[in-house]
């Protein structure tokens, strides 16, 4: 499937546009990999500046202006505590 469809806004022009898929995943890392990302970003953040990392073979790129919240979950047996960057990705 590609990424790029064709959108006709009259009948002269032609528009290419970038589709972006929905995702969502989760990945795992060691402990020492985990350390090393968010030492990464809390400098990052600390200093105002973007962060960028890959995931899952994707690099993604977080303004500076990204929103920050954690999220508590429970669900039974089980909790799940995410730290969150939030943006639009016009803002990368």
């Amino acid at each position: 499937m590609s990424n790029y469809s064709l959108k006709r806004t009259d009948q002269s022009q032609r528009v290419k546009e970038f589709v972006v898929p929905d995702r969502d995943l989760t990945k795992t890392y060691s402990r020492s990999q985990f350390v090393a990302k968010l030492r990464r970003l809390a400098d990052a953040i600390e200093s105002e500046r973007t962060f960028t990392i890959q995931v899952a073979g994707e690099r993604l790129r977080i303004p500076a202006s990204a929103v920050f919240n954690i999220e508590h979950e429970r669900n039974g047996d089980q909790e799940e505590l995410e730290f969150q960057l939030v943006w639009a990705p016009a803002e990368a």
